[in-house]
């Protein structure tokens, strides 16, 4: 299957939500408040959509149904069971998210019947003073972290970080985790959609009413070991043009950044996977081996057939390349 699938953005409005989404991509304004872009996903109810092509209108879902040895490969196909396995998002956290945690394989298959969430966070463009905050910074027992919930001192228990453009954080699940206000992220993770809700500072909905929390399923799911300094959570990874550099690779993905000046081959022949590109610096040409073409403008992403054995792209900036190991 000689293509490269482009697919519709899902902006989703959320109370924490911005506006530099639309801003990044270079498009009109999307509404207030949108905290994020589905860029690919399978998930139900925020299924990507092929917008052009001979396969325009089709879901993701139902194109790996028609297609998913071509697309997945083989190997892919039996290994996951036909399931796509990955979301790929852009998240603009205007305002401080809630501190969370996802649960593993284990749990979300016997509680929800779907995968856990592992994710790895890619800092695009944070602004002056933004963090994030990832794992305990002391060691912690369920009763006392209910504790430091009713009492708001939750967030003084997690290592703050001060994040950079090209900051990378892996959140296997977990792992309590939170995004303060000020990040643009690339987020990749688990095609789940499970989030337990630990702390929200007393934020209200639409109606006025608290959001609601998940502290007893999320106590199931938290790692209490997971006790870290700083050098444990996070990396930052910059490329020059003509390298490649590893963002994350585990059992779930692998995510790496590419270096682009000019033309550059880009060989898939030894995935055997899908591959997805993601423009977080600059626009690109990018053409098959057989010869098909594609724009692929900042913000932008696309997916690649696991038929595709190789890709040019020409242009100058970064490129996020995400396969499955």
């Amino acid at each position: 299957m000689d293509t490269i699938f482009k697919f519709n953005n899902i902006f989703k409005p959320v109370i924490w939500g911005g506006c530099r989404i639309a801003e990044f991509k270079g498009l009109p304004p999307q509404g207030d408040n949108i905290g994020e872009c589905w860029e690919l996903s399978p998930v139900s109810g925020y299924e990507s959509v092929v917008v052009d092509g001979d396969f325009k209108g089709m879901t993701l879902p139902r194109l790996i149904d028609l297609h998913g040895d071509e697309i997945m490969g083989r190997r892919l196909m039996k290994q996951l069971d036909g399931k796509f396995p990955i979301v790929v998002k852009i998240i603009d956290s205007a305002d401080d998210l809630s501190i969370q945690v996802h649960p593993d394989d284990t749990l979300a298959a016997e509680r929800h019947g779907t995968q856990g969430k592992t994710e790895i966070w890619y800092s695009i463009a944070p602004e002056t003073g933004a963090c994030l905050y990832s794992g305990f910074s002391e060691r912690l027992t369920a009763e006392a972290l209910k504790k430091r919930i009713s009492d708001n001192t939750i967030v003084e228990a997690l290592v703050k970080f001060e994040t950079k453009p090209g900051d990378v954080f892996f959140l296997p699940a977990g792992r309590v985790h939170s995004m303060g206000s000020g990040n643009l992220i690339l987020e990749v993770h688990q095609a789940s959609d499970i989030t337990y809700r630990i702390y929200d500072y007393d934020r209200r909905d639409k109606n006025g009413k608290p959001r609601q929390l998940h502290i007893g399923e999320a106590i199931d799911a938290i790692d209490f070991d997971d006790v870290n300094s700083k050098g444990g959570h996070a990396c930052n990874v910059d490329v020059k043009a003509g390298e490649t550099a590893e963002l994350k690779h585990c059992r779930y993905f692998n995510v790496d950044i590419m270096g682009v000046c000019g033309s550059r081959n880009i060989d898939l022949s030894e995935r055997d996977s899908f591959t997805v590109f993601f423009a977080v610096d600059g626009d690109f040409a990018l053409e098959t081996g057989g010869g098909f073409k594609a724009i692929l403008r900042r913000g932008e992403t696309v997916l690649i057939p696991a038929d595709v054995k190789n890709v040019t792209a020409t242009g100058n900036g970064k490129i996020i390349s995400i396969f499955i190991p």
